[in-house]
């Protein structure tokens, strides 16, 4: 008799793995605290319950990242996309769903599948023996998530988190940009180079502050209060303690030398980090913010060399649960200490609805593999899918690593043409073209799962 998977968490990831690990032939036990124990942000105890907003997002395969994983998710006959779509409603280029119809379908397609067993009740250690997906998002119950942090050693796993800004370097202007260490140190030329600097005189400065002090913010609910990590302050919260706080802390412009300037002294500086391994993204160090959006931005782009700044992340401050996955996950996203667990969802550090149902497709294949005695590999790095867990398991840097949506920074980049790179809009073809091809080929290497019934 074929070994039963546990999944834990009837979400977007569990529910995508729960759909694709029982299409494969194995027995799935899908367990849900929900109606059992609730949460402050579900209303009802449907599986695929979609709580902050009915968008997938841009359905734009050709020109959107997000797109791109919505047309491989489809291509992998996966059940939130088939079912997305059969309740999708008029949102201009996005996929928006209506969203009590859409977790029912959900509910009905899982609860009714011969190989699917739905088990209401909480899941409060992770178990020694057997194969589990744990896929519990951002609100894991208090006591898997001591367990969690018990065997993973984590800090904390809950919190309100203050994330920082996240840019495409090729939207950074070079010719006001430079990239330099503090005082030039590191071993290695890629070291001494290892940061992004961007100067400001003296009036820049206080006008910066100025529009940082009175931008508009998101605020707590009542009741809740800030739990930061320590260093990790919002950049608001810093400037309030006094104008000069920024300038003696991430913002010192010491040790630096502007080499498109370098008989003036910089005022301050605002140093960006690459954040991934291909350096096609910069994290703006120290710029944690609670910022609303389209004040963030407007702010933002007041820093020399920024001014035409693209964002794959804006900052923000939310509660949240993640894993420090990099460190935590091998390649087939299990657990290093207890191998017999995998994690997927928002639990492992992607953001976002489809991300999050997408890490559960591949995590359900690659458990229902291995208990088939098969193996199944991690698409193609090259594709959208691929691109988010080769960040999660490796990719991202460790000690900064914060939840991230897909996008194309994430992806190994595509080659350049005569006369310098291509355009944003050919090159955003170019990634999608190629992710369509090696996608298509990891599916045809991989047991296909049924279709959703209409």
């Amino acid at each position: 008799m074929t070994q039963t998977l546990n999944i834990i968490g009837g979400g977007m990831a569990g529910s995508e793995a729960a759909w694709q690990a029982a299409h494969m032939g194995v027995p799935v036990r899908l367990h849900e605290m929900r109606p059992t124990v609730g949460t402050f942000a579900h209303q009802t105890g449907n599986l695929g319950e979609m709580v902050c907003s009915n968008s997938f997002r841009s359905d734009d395969h050709e020109q959107n990242a997000v797109g791109l994983l919505h047309w491989e998710m489809r291509t992998a006959d996966g059940l939130i996309m088939q079912t997305a779509h059969k309740h999708r409603i008029p949102a201009g280029g996005a996929l928006a769903v209506d969203r009590e119809p859409f977790a029912e379908s959900v509910t009905a397609a899982l609860r009714s599948h011969p190989l699917i067993e739905v088990v209401d009740g909480e899941v409060a250690t992770l178990p020694d023996t057997g194969q589990w997906i744990v896929a519990t998002g951002p609100l894991t119950s208090g006591a898997l998530a001591e367990a969690i942090q018990a065997e993973t050693g984590a800090e904390a796993l809950a919190f309100f988190d203050a994330i920082a800004p996240i840019i495409y370097a090729d939207s950074i202007d070079m010719t006001k940009a430079w990239m330099q260490s503090r005082y030039d140190k590191g071993e290695t030329e890629e070291e001494r180079t290892a940061y992004l600097n961007c100067p400001m005189d003296k009036a820049t400065y206080e006008a910066f502050i100025d529009a940082l002090l009175s931008a508009e913010k998101t605020e707590f609910k009542p009741g809740e209060t800030a739990g930061y990590f320590d260093g990790c302050l919002p950049i608001e919260v810093m400037a309030e303690r006094g104008r000069e706080t920024l300038r003696f802390g991430p913002m010192k412009p010491v040790g630096l030398t502007n080499p498109h300037n370098p008989d003036q002294n910089a005022y301050a500086v605002v140093q960006l980090r690459r954040d991934n391994a291909l350096g096609t993204l910069f994290n703006i160090v120290g710029f944690q913010t609670k910022m609303k959006y389209g004040a963030q931005k407007d702010v933002l782009r007041m820093i020399p060399g920024l001014e035409k700044a693209e964002f794959a992340r804006l900052g923000g401050i939310h509660r949240n649960s993640f894993i420090n996955s990099p460190t935590l996950l091998d390649a087939q996203m299990r657990l290093k200490s207890k191998p017999n667990i995998r994690f997927a969802g928002q639990i492992t550090g992607v953001e976002g609805y489809v991300e999050s149902a997408a890490m559960g497709l591949v995590a359900g294949r690659m458990a229902a593999a291995e208990i088939l005695g098969q193996t199944c590999d991690a698409p193609p790095p090259t594709t959208a899918m691929g691109a988010l867990i080769t960040h999660i398991t490796g990719g991202a840097v460790a000690k900064t690593f914060q939840p991230m949506n897909v996008n194309f920074g994430l992806f190994p980049p595509v080659d350049t043409v005569k006369g310098g790179r291509k355009r944003r809009k050919e090159r955003y073809k170019a990634y999608t073209d190629r992710a369509k091809i090696d996608f298509a080929n990891w599916v045809a290497g991989v047991t296909h799962p049924a279709k959703v019934a209409e």
